[in-house]
């Protein structure tokens, strides 16, 4: 099983990045797809979340407007738009798939550096 997340780095307040996530191993329509961040001394936050059908999608309230989430059924990839990256949004960002039935399990990636600063 891989989640590989790529499109991470270095950009300046309000600028943007795209993440996304390449999944494989697993059958991707069994699972709900999310992102989350961890920024240095804080708790893993969830970003964004969405349904094995690219429905059911929510959003931290810190990202709400200004990023969305997508998720390609036949390439099997999630992305992450950001817009209007602030500092406060610097982490390491991860993919995690979550299972809709019981008794699997959940898996995530490696996680990629988002970092805004001028």
């Amino acid at each position: 099983v891989h989640l590989v997340e790529s499109g991470g780095g270095l950009v300046q307040p309000g600028g943007s990045l795209r993440l996304s996530c390449a999944a494989s191993g697993f059958t991707f329509s069994n699972y709900r797809m999310t992102w989350y961040r961890q920024a240095p001394g804080k708790e893993r936050e969830l970003v964004a979340g969405i349904g094995s059908g690219g429905g059911s999608i929510n959003y931290g309230d810190s990202v709400k407007g200004r990023f969305t989430i997508s998720r390609d059924i036949v390439k099997h990839t999630v992305a992450l738009q950001m817009n209007s990256l602030n500092p406060q949004d610097t982490a390491v960002y991860y993919c995690h798939a979550v299972p809709l039935f019981w008794g699997q399990r959940d898996y995530w990636g490696q996680g990629t550096q988002v970092t805004v600063s001028s």
